[in-house]
């Protein structure tokens, strides 16, 4: 008879955490309006992101301050500066428009 669980898992080991990329849920619902907040500026802009980066950048704040994740500098996250941010974002529309 196998010592392994059903489908095959090992019952022994303790699963390991992931490193990076996953974190927890927010099922207390702590950070809700800033999740709401961005979805919607998703669906107003065509699921543009780039035009919603504050929103993300607060929704990502407020889950540092609850320790949902890990704390982090923004720009580590991919978030620079405001004036950075406004470029970026120019650039991106530039080329959009100079490809159309």
């Amino acid at each position: 008879m196998s010592a392994g669980g059903a489908f095959g898992g090992n019952r022994g080991l303790r699963p390991v955490p992931p490193e990076k990329g996953v974190f927890p849920l927010d099922h207390m619902h702590l950070c809700d309006l800033e999740k709401k907040d961005y979805l919607n500026c998703l669906k107003s802009s065509s699921h543009l992101s780039e035009k919603c980066r504050n929103f993300s950048k607060k929704y990502l704040e407020c889950r540092m301050e609850k320790n949902l994740m890990a704390k982090q500098d923004m720009s580590e996250l991919g978030f620079g500066k405001e004036s950075d941010m406004k470029t970026s974002g120019e650039n991106a529309s530039e080329r959009i428009e100079n490809q159309g």
